[in-house]
């Protein structure tokens, strides 16, 4: 099996990894960067997306994608 080259290595990170987290870091559904008040965690939505989305990359963006969609009713 032949070895990935570096600029398709490099376009699969960008597509499955760094786009997702500017895709969270800049929609408005993933909420404040503050936790909102008596929160007993420190982190925001939007950071607590973004941190899922970096470890799980495109599993994450998936999670992110179901969980902030827009429901009828």
């Amino acid at each position: 099996m032949a070895p990935m080259r570096p600029l398709y290595a490099w376009i699969f990170v960008s597509a499955f990894w760094i786009a997702p987290l500017i895709h969270v870091a800049l929609s408005r559904r993933a909420g404040s960067w503050r936790p909102p008040p008596g929160a007993g965690c420190p982190f925001g939505p939007r950071l607590g997306w973004l941190i899922i989305v970096l470890l799980a990359g495109a599993l994450g963006w998936v999670l992110f994608m179901t969980g902030t969609r827009r429901r009828p009713g």
